[in-house]
């Protein structure tokens, strides 16, 4: 009867799911280390490190599209207007001269910090003063400046300096400015911080996000991270505010450079539309011209009509050669901007706004940031290839416009030809009337774009609008206390775990039933635990401990290997010496025996005999004697003094040749003598490993029990049992896994207990001798 376990099969005692839960258990004291680490550390963390909190504010962004503007019959809508997008203003709120411009109104480039608990705590509303510095761009950065205030004057390192004077300190030119609504008892210690204003707008342009409410709407979200809510909030509404303003500067900076453009050209058409005019009532009160005639004012209005258009043609060339100037310049911001009033050619106009709104970018930036920053000189590698692009559409034009005008004079050329029969006085008052209309004409256009470009000057309002102030988080977004706990914990708990995994790893001997499990087929029938008294035998009729109820288990388990009435026979060994397989015979065959059945133990391990030991007996004639023919069986049975029902066949001598004398025949006589008379034989053969005697002894018995010992026993000759079962036919193998330690919070708690296989906790002491 075989009883190895397959998968298909119910677990024998000793097995269980939860063993891993159960391995980790004798390891409490240290994950609970672990764990107190974990939350001194991270409460140490947490008060080291400043609150962030998180502020919000709402933009809305009214797009606007320049190509609307450039296909509109107003040639100057493509002047006044820009194109305005989403995605570009989310790049301009951001931008460094806008978020530079925070800096410098707010003052950020100075920060003052309190002591309080672990952590330097930002004051922002509640510091006692403000720090103003001269030239914020020339300061050499400090840190942790410490400071006290004392009877109206700033002490540092000992010298005391006064409230609202400007100061030469080695870091900067700077000014002390008391809080009014700050109070503090004199000598509290405070600290100052100076920073360079490109590194704080770096700082806030990496902290701070511009997203898209939805994709649906033009309202922008923006968003900033700062230690301190107050601080946040004024600096994400000052952005806004100065956002807004810069784009109603330059839509304002451009209409009036708009607007003085045409108000010189007023001037100028006025003064020739006054000259016109006297010229006109000179000439009729000396010649005294009234009236034309029928045919002469036919010929006259016609061309009176090319001499309009050929007056707007060189209206047209004026502008552009005023516009060509303006291109040629070298310094695009020393003059105004010409207006491209009356050029119906929106590209040009478009260009000419370009070319202008770029040298304006690249002039502000070669202020802040040096004529060879990279991109200044991006901006002026634009212009420059912009310029020709339009210094060629002024010549197309110009020849275009040209060519028109010299068709005109052709055609006008003719009909003077044709007045020519009219009377001269005739002729030089129609010429009159002719250059007073055209200028008159030119004078009605720019007087309408003047008060167009004053209406948009005087009502221009930003495109965006602030729908929502910025507002801070109620409570720190970052740290997370709970999250910083739980990681904390949680890191602790898998460090303990792998600790565990790794030290448990790197044993060489078998720890655990489950280790057991996988390295054989083989069942566990029983495990029993560490023996801590002195005594060999550890059943008795009085005794009721843990260990004494492991063997009545192990009795009861029996029949699991077929051992009963007609197969009575059960062998135990192990792999190695020092198992405790002569410990589990001995106090297995009292346990059989307590039930009143008779028991023979015989102990045949002829190299190294233990059982004498263990009952206290001396050794006279046994086992060897009787092999060797000089004894008989009822010779070499004695009592074993413990229990009535249990006799005892001792070694005796000693042989040099122990297996072959086991071979001879005689030791399945003196097992078949034994089996009249006994209810149950148990045999102590020597281990499996050093010696071959249980191989030759297995054929004659019913039952193997091979003793595993907890902590001892190497895995790998737990490996080897399958084998060896194999190739010598071991009957009815089943393991018994001994010595398993005591371990856990108590003294009674049993490391393994029955069906876990685990140790909880504690350690090896048991006494055996082999």
């Amino acid at each position: 009867m075989n009883i190895t376990r397959k998968p298909s099969e119910p677990r024998a005692p000793g097995e269980s799911k939860g063993h891993i839960i159960f391995r980790l258990l004798p390891y409490w004291p240290l994950f609970l280390g672990l764990f107190v680490i974990a939350i001194i550390g991270s409460l140490i963390y947490l008060n080291i490190t400043p609150p962030i909190y998180e502020s919000n504010a709402r933009i809305l962004i009214n797009e606007r599209k320049v190509d609307d503007a450039l296909k509109s019959s107003d040639p100057m809508a493509s002047t006044l207007n820009t194109k305005q997008t989403v995605d570009n203003e989310r790049e301009v709120i951001i931008s460094n001269p806008i978020v530079y411009k925070v800096v410098e109104d707010l003052g950020l480039y100075s920060s003052v910090f309190k002591k309080e608990r672990l952590a330097d705590v930002v004051m922002y509303k509640t510091a006692p003063l403000k720090i103003i510095v001269q030239n914020p761009n020339s300061l050499i950065p400090v840190k942790n400046t410490t400071f006290t205030i004392e009877k109206g004057n700033v002490v540092i390192d000992g010298k005391k300096y006064p409230f609202d004077r400007w100061l030469k300190m080695p870091y900067a030119d700077l000014m002390f400015r008391l809080n009014p609504a700050y109070k503090a008892a004199d000598g509290d210690k405070f600290s100052f911080t100076l920073t360079s204003p490109k590194k704080v707008v770096a700082s806030i342009v990496q902290n701070i996000k511009v997203t898209e409410a939805n994709k649906l709407s033009t309202i922008l979200n923006v968003s900033l991270l700062d230690q301190d809510k107050y601080r946040a909030e004024d600096i994400l509404n000052d952005i806004l505010h100065v956002y807004s303003s810069s784009a109603i500067e330059e839509h304002n900076l451009l209409a009036a450079n708009t607007q003085e453009f045409i108000n010189k050209r007023l001037m100028s058409v006025e003064k020739e539309l006054l000259d016109i005019e006297s010229k006109l009532q000179n000439y009729r009160s000396k010649t005294g011209a009234i009236d034309l005639g029928t045919q002469g004012k036919l010929y006259l209005e016609n061309v009176s009509v090319n001499d309009q258009k050929v007056g707007e043609i060189n209206m047209q060339l004026s502008v552009l050669n005023q516009v060509e100037s303006y291109v040629k310049s070298k310094d695009l911001t020393g003059g105004i901007v010409p207006s491209t009033a009356g050029i119906n050619d929106p590209g040009l106009s478009q260009m000419v706004k370009d070319i202008y709104e770029l040298q304006l970018t690249a002039e502000s930036l070669r202020k802040t940031t040096g004529e060879n920053n990279p991109m200044v000189v991006a901006y002026t590698d634009q212009i420059n290839k912009i310029k020709p692009q339009i210094l060629q559409n002024l010549r197309n034009q110009r020849n275009s416009l040209s060519a028109s005008r010299n068709n005109l004079s052709g055609t006008t050329n003719n009909y003077s030809s044709v007045l020519q029969s009219m009377p001269e006085t005739e002729r030089n008052l129609v010429d009159i009337n002719r250059q007073q209309q055209i200028k008159s004409g030119i004078y009605t256009f720019l007087l309408q774009k003047k008060e167009e470009t004053a209406l948009s000057y005087i009502t221009n309002g930003s495109d965006s609008k602030v729908i929502s102030k910025a507002e801070s988080s109620e409570f720190p977004v970052s740290p997370k206390r709970k999250m910083v706990l739980l990681a904390s914990i949680f890191g602790a708990g898998i460090l303990g775990i792998a600790f565990v995994s790794v030290k448990e790893g790197m044993r060489r001997n078998v720890m655990f039933q489950s280790e057991i499990k996988s390295l054989t087929s083989l069942s566990v029938i029983a495990e029993i635990s560490t023996n801590s008294s002195k005594n060999y035998i550890v059943i008795g009729s009085q005794q009721r401990t843990l260990i004494a109820e492991q063997f009545r288990s192990l009795r009861t388990t029996l029949h699991f290997l077929g051992i009963g009435k007609k197969n009575k026979r059960v062998m135990v060994t192990s792999a190695i010496a020092g198992e405790g397989k002569s410990f589990v015979a001995s106090n297995l065959a009292v346990t059989l025996a307590m039930t009143g059945k008779k028991v023979a133990l015989l102990d045949f391990d002829l190299n190294h005999p233990t059982l004498h030991h263990k009952f206290n007996l001396k050794q006279t004639i046994g086992i060897s004697e009787y092999l060797e023919g000089k004894a008989t069986e009822a010779d070499i049975i004695q009592p074993s003094l413990i229990n009535e029902n249990l006799s005892v066949l001792l070694t005796g001598k000693l042989p040099a040749d122990p297996a072959e004398l086991i071979m001879n025949g005689r030791a399945e006589q003196l097992l078949n003598y034994l089996e009249v008379d006994f209810d149950f034989i148990i045999v102590d053969v020597p281990p499996v490993g050093p010696v071959s005697d249980a191989y030759i002894l297995a054929p004659i018995c019913d039952a193997t029990l091979f003793v595993v010992r907890h902590a001892y026993t190497p895995k790998v000759f737990v490996e080897r049992i399958d084998e060896n079962i194999r190739l010598n036919n071991l009957p009815n193998p089943a393991i018994v896994f001994n010595a398993v330690a005591q371990r856990g919070f108590g003294k009674n708690n049993y490391g393994y207990g029955y069906g876990s296989g685990m140790v909880y906790g504690g350690t090896y002491d048991q006494k055996l001798i082999e």
